[in-house]
């Protein structure tokens, strides 16, 4: 099992889209939200995710798809 430590920057129409809901069903991920600022302009979450390598790979590909700011940490 890999872990990954990542900031999520969310734009604004996705702020009240189910994102690390989707994360953990569609990649068999384990997300630990480590911490989060979030208003209704704006919002980022820091995370980190627990699974397999090329899981978490493809749910960050997935996630920049979606338009959301990927930063590592």
């Amino acid at each position: 099992m890999a872990d990954q430590i990542i900031r999520l920057v969310y734009p604004p129409h996705l702020l009240d889209v189910p994102v690390i809901n989707q994360l953990i069903r569609s990649y068999d991920l384990t997300v630990n939200i480590l911490r989060a600022e979030v208003t209704p302009k704006e919002g980022w979450v820091e995370i980190q995710l627990t699974g397999k390598s090329n899981a978490i790979e493809e749910a960050i590909s997935w996630l920049t798809g979606r338009g959301i700011e990927v930063q590592q940490r």
